[in-house]
């Protein structure tokens, strides 16, 4: 798997995240993110469990722009 570094959170800091990645293989999405309060996931749970394989993460408005970056880059590594 080769992960292709998009971006991150410019507030985060040095070692922070949230950050975002593209799968170059899958031209999956993979996001590194904050665990949600226990609010924000049991309305989560209102519309479904969450399995144990998976996660739910918040990641801040202010990153739209990486993770339409992200999206495009992900849509151009399917076409080839």
């Amino acid at each position: 798997m080769q992960l292709r570094f998009i971006g991150k959170d410019p507030e985060s800091g040095k070692d922070g995240c949230p950050s975002v990645f593209v799968d170059e293989d899958t031209a999956d999405l993979v996001l590194q993110g904050w665990n949600v309060d226990d609010a924000t996931r049991a309305g989560c749970l209102e519309i479904g469990p969450i399995p144990e394989h998976e996660a739910v993460i918040r990641i801040p408005v202010r990153m739209i722009a990486v993770l339409r970056e992200a999206c495009d880059a992900a849509e151009r590594a399917q076409l080839h």
